[in-house]
């Protein structure tokens, strides 16, 4: 068969899946804090206003330069406009399903659930403080677990004093919590 009929990868692929972000548990609500509502907007907004021309303009510049297939301008910036128009529609896909929670509303405020800032203690007496959010808005530097994670998925329900399992990959641990508090966004 020729090589012309083929369909080589590009590589765009695996990009896609990289791109596609944290998953949804099947059939579940994309909940999403404030904050992390007005975060994608804003990164959404960036990427269309800014980013976006920015690099349609070196784009544009590059293919009125002559021959494409040796011009790194025109072959990376072709490569970074699609990474961005990838990025733009995964946004615009979580932004259309999200749920807004705002935490500061939670009526139950005795028991973990999302939203709510946990500070546990582990079976190795480290004592930890995380908030549990939306999963396109999760950042483990500041101690923002998604929702669907093991540890928060352990101490959804729970009140302060109670001793919850978590699953992990070494077998089940113990939880215990110190204290919930719930903020606004």
């Amino acid at each position: 068969m020729s090589k012309a009929f083929t369909k080589e990868s590009t590589g765009d692929e695996a990009d896609d899946e990289a791109e596609a972000g944290p998953a949804l548990p099947v059939g579940a609500k994309n909940y999403i804090t404030l904050e992390g509502l007005e975060r994608l907007r804003a990164e959404l907004k960036q990427l269309r206003q800014v980013e976006r021309p920015k690099v349609v303009e070196v784009v544009s510049w590059a293919a009125g330069n002559g021959d494409r297939s040796e011009n790194g301008d025109y072959i990376y910036g072709k490569r970074r406009l699609r990474e961005i128009d990838r990025r733009i529609r995964f946004l615009l896909k979580r932004l259309e399903i999200a749920e807004p929670v705002d935490p500061a509303l939670q009526k139950n405020r005795d028991q973990v659930f999302f939203g709510a800032t946990v500070t546990y203690v582990d079976e190795q007496d480290i004592e930890r403080t995380v908030r549990i959010v939306g999963v396109d808005e999760a950042r483990i530097e500041r101690a923002e677990i998604s929702w669907v994670s093991p540890v928060a998925r352990a101490l959804i329900k729970a009140r302060v004093g109670d001793t919850v399992e978590m699953r992990t990959p070494l077998g089940r641990e113990s939880l215990e919590v110190l204290a919930i508090r719930y903020e606004s966004s």
